[in-house]
């Protein structure tokens, strides 16, 4: 709900922010073709107005909501790698341990991404924003892991592009399996694996 108060008018960043949060809550409790444009708007706290001139449609703000969960992802996963004096094995639980702590926070971007995942397997679609943005994050992530790796002088045990596959379906693997069995994906889980995959074996 925004928090605008009388009189004021909110500057457009933060009213595209509120429309944001608000859109990632009622896609992913009504879904993307259940909600409406008035639904987001109201839940913000704006009219559909505010909606249509800072994303035009519908679809550009599911575009733009999928732009924004991608990059805050990808930018979550490379300040958890960030110390330089960590070893290949302490980032990758770093990593995890902080992917696992996302996925808890936000439970209502795991319920829309598999709408939108299940919404682009049916559909048979190649491309779109969600597809698109996949993609994007993938060649990131596969970056990132060259990165890392050349860094440390590792040997991958699989190509990086592999690696940013695994990464990518364990982190959506585990969130999806946490929220319906929190017991059994302990919070330390991703992490130990990561490290295991790069060779850890103090993890196990």
């Amino acid at each position: 709900m925004s928090t605008v108060g009388p009189g004021r008018r909110p500057p457009r960043e933060e009213v595209r922010r509120a429309l944001l949060d608000a859109a990632a809550q009622v896609f992913a409790r009504q879904g993307v073709d259940g909600a409406s444009v008035g639904d987001v708007a109201a839940a913000a706290g704006f009219t559909k107005g505010a909606v249509y001139s800072n994303f035009g449609s519908k679809d550009d703000l599911v575009a733009a909501l999928v732009e924004d969960r991608v990059s805050a992802y990808l930018e979550l996963g490379l300040a958890a790698v960030s110390d330089t004096d960590a070893s290949l094995g302490e980032k990758a639980r770093a990593l995890g341990d902080r992917l696992t702590r996302a996925a808890d926070e936000q439970r209502d971007w795991q319920l829309l991404f598999l709408e939108l995942w299940q919404r682009a397997v049916r559909s048979g679609a190649v491309d779109g924003a969600f597809v698109d943005r996949r993609r994007e994050l993938h060649a990131a992530v596969t970056d990132a892991v060259t990165a890392h790796l050349d860094q440390a002088g590792a040997e991958p045990p699989l190509p990086p592009a592999e690696l940013a596959t695994l990464l990518m379906a364990l982190s959506n693997g585990l969130a999806l399996e946490r929220q319906i069995d929190p017991a059994g994906v302990p919070d330390d889980l991703f992490g130990r694996v990561l490290a295991l995959v790069v060779g850890d074996r103090s993890a196990s």
